[in-house]
């Protein structure tokens, strides 16, 4: 027969008054199908069913409530018919997960979460067990997957209003920026860097050098003429460049790839004299003149009235790559121009 004493102890050890949203220890005791069993010193063990616990489906519920472990539970509902409580270790990891997102979104930090569907507007992401969503216009990705994890900054977080916004487009911005100054730290002009063609436009190239890119204008591609910068260059390819202009404000660098070869213009000067004649090739027939080729990548100049007479003389027009003798006239190393005439 029970003591008096011992009758008054049990009392003591059943007498509670669990309410829902209200936090509790518990013990894990067992496993039972799809619910965590735990003792919660109520009459019979109360039960957390596995959808309570697991913040993703990758997690193992015997790892995150380990056997004979105590842990943070919130109470779900009042005790049934049977005496059992239903609780929820999920919602006290939410609380906590909530306080550590408000913290990195007040330092800015980067959050790292995995997209759990894709929506109109956007992609929803799961980030510490906690939903959030992804804008269109802040993902940096072609294509969104579900299961892709991404790096993130947070925008918005207000869970009062359901608004937790984040981006990935950010990360990407910051930390293209950062490579940028740090590349503009340490480069210098006439410093010889390896870039690789990236872009390729009328005016020129751009080259990435290192994570900031470059523009290889197209007069500085080569000393001898081309009209495109395809014909000398490839997406892809990897070549050595000089720097000759840095903007550190504006973020710009002006690179050279002709700086790299030796100057023929300065080959040139012994070779070439006033009223010397040579046999030159057409390079370029332009309105306003013929182009010809006098050194190795050295080009002097004929005026269209020039060529108007020697369509007179020769009854047909000069065309590139056409051999003609020429006389020099004019020659101004320092400028890089020379004036020709016929022989």
């Amino acid at each position: 027969m029970i003591s008096d004493t011992e009758f008054e102890q049990l009392i003591e050890k059943y007498n509670y008054s669990y309410k829902p949203k209200e936090i509790v220890k518990g013990k894990v005791v067992g496993y039972e199908g799809n619910y965590v069993l735990v003792d919660i010193n109520a009459k019979t063990n109360a039960k957390c069913p596995i959808n309570e616990v697991l913040m993703s489906k990758e997690q193992d519920i015997k790892d995150i409530l380990k056997l004979n472990e105590e842990y943070d539970f919130v109470i779900n509902s009042f005790e049934d018919e049977d005496g059992v409580f239903y609780l929820s270790h999920r919602k006290v990891m939410l609380s906590h997960n909530l306080e550590a997102l408000e913290e990195k979104f007040k330092n800015d930090e980067i959050v790292t979460g995995s997209i759990i569907s894709v929506v109109k507007g956007g992609v929803c992401v799961n980030v510490m067990g906690v939903k959030g969503f992804i804008p269109s216009s802040q993902l940096k990705i072609e294509e969104a997957k579900i299961g892709q994890e991404l790096e993130l900054k947070i925008l918005a977080l207000d869970m009062n209003k359901n608004n937790f916004v984040l981006s990935n487009k950010k990360v990407y911005q910051e930390s293209v920026e950062n490579v940028k100054k740090e590349i503009l730290e340490k480069i210098e002009p006439n410093m010889v860097v390896k870039g690789r063609v990236v872009r390729i436009t009328d005016f020129g190239a751009f080259v990435d050098i290192g994570g900031l890119d470059a523009l290889l204008p197209l007069s500085q591609i080569s000393w001898s003429w081309i009209d495109n910068p395809n014909d000398a260059l490839k997406l892809d390819d990897k070549i050595d460049v000089e720097i000759i202009g840095i903007d550190k404000e504006k973020q710009r660098v002006s690179l050279s790839l002709k700086s790299l070869e030796k100057n023929p213009w300065l080959e040139a000067k012994d070779a070439l004299e006033i009223d010397k004649t040579i046999k030159g090739k057409v390079t370029r027939v332009k309105p306003f003149g013929a182009f010809v080729e006098v050194y190795p990548k050295v080009e002097g100049l004929l005026s269209k009235y020039q060529l108007q007479e020697y369509k007179k003389k020769n009854n047909k027009d000069l065309n590139e790559q056409d051999e003609i003798d020429v006389v020099i006239k004019k020659l101004d190393i320092d400028n890089q121009k020379i004036n020709l005439d016929f022989a």
